[in-house]
């Protein structure tokens, strides 16, 4: 799969152990662009306190991908949550500057979440079912689950080749 450079996708997923098996595998020749959870907690476990390891993570995560975007950088950022609050922030930025802007949810099985995780997975499905996620700010959305998240083997950000 492709995408153009200077991207921005959002990874969305209620299990973070799926999404980074994904963005792995997904994204191994661009692994610079990847910003998710664990490999930001991963580079600043032991410099700050382990109460504030998410909070701080987070505040990292998101200050990387607008600096990331603001550089005309192919960014790539896994989210901790189903909710349109964590996307905002980077949607907006990402609109200002025009750089193209693509979701992709990994769909998991029921038997994995709790309430809570199962409502919002619930709307977010719905949501990019019928096209609301164009409201949010994304040009394109997609949903993988079951065996498509694994038949999906390479994601680039390279233009498209040129007809001669």
């Amino acid at each position: 799969m492709r995408y153009s450079p200077g991207s921005l996708v959002i990874v969305v997923s209620p299990s973070e152990a799926e999404c980074e098996r994904f963005l792995d595998r997904a994204f191994a020749d661009e692994k610079g662009a990847v910003l998710s959870p664990r490999r930001i907690r991963t580079l600043i476990a032991g410099r700050v306190p382990d109460e504030m390891l998410d909070e701080k993570g987070a505040e990292l995560r998101v200050a990387a991908a607008l600096k990331r975007l603001e550089a005309g950088e192919s960014t790539v950022v896994a989210t901790e949550g189903l909710t349109a609050e964590e996307r905002k922030v980077l949607l907006r930025t990402a609109t200002g500057l025009r750089r193209p802007r693509h979701m992709i949810l990994l769909d998991v099985g029921r038997d994995d979440l709790d309430e809570e995780q199962r409502d919002a997975l619930n709307a977010l499905r719905t949501a990019l079912d019928i096209g609301e996620l164009g409201k949010e700010g994304f040009q394109t959305a997609m949903r993988l689950g079951g065996a498509a998240v694994g038949e999906l083997k390479r994601i680039v950000f390279r233009s498209p080749p040129k007809d001669d």
